[in-house]
């Protein structure tokens, strides 16, 4: 069974839409493993984007996922990681089709409701970044 890491962005808590999203991913069959309200320090956040942390745009990531508290979520189930992508849709809202979380719910490419781990790998190594192993139940 595979985990994948999951951050209900600012956007998402501020139009209220965790709950439809947590129903998305539980409907669809995943465990959730994990699950806490925090508010991401600039610290977590540059070690979560250090592949786009020295480009000019960062700094608005980082105002904008530090802007509220948001909810991470550890999901469990087989192949979670490509399941949940094609759940959410393409990371740019605008080109997400309808049905998918980010195309009924996102509005722009940053502002795209929800993160997702891209690779089993990634969510191991996310998971273990927002939450300690005795966070995890499964």
């Amino acid at each position: 069974m595979q985990k994948t890491l999951i951050i209900c962005k600012p956007d998402c808590m501020e139009q209220k839409h965790v709950g439809n999203v947590v129903d998305r991913f539980e409907k669809a069959g995943f465990e959730i493993v994990g699950c806490k309200m925090t508010r991401l320090t600039s610290a977590q956040l540059r070690e979560h984007y250090a592949h786009v942390a020295d480009k000019p745009f960062y700094p608005e990531i980082e105002a904008f996922m530090s802007s509220r508290p948001v909810i991470v979520l550890a999901l469990k189930g087989d192949n979670v990681v490509a399941k949940v992508r094609d759940l959410l849709g393409p990371t740019d809202s605008r080109k997400a089709a309808k049905g998918t979380i980010r195309g009924d719910f996102g509005t722009e490419m940053m502002k795209n409701v929800v993160h997702a781990s891209d690779s089993e790998d990634n969510g191991k190594i996310e998971i273990a970044r927002f939450f300690k192993a005795d966070e995890i139940f499964g």
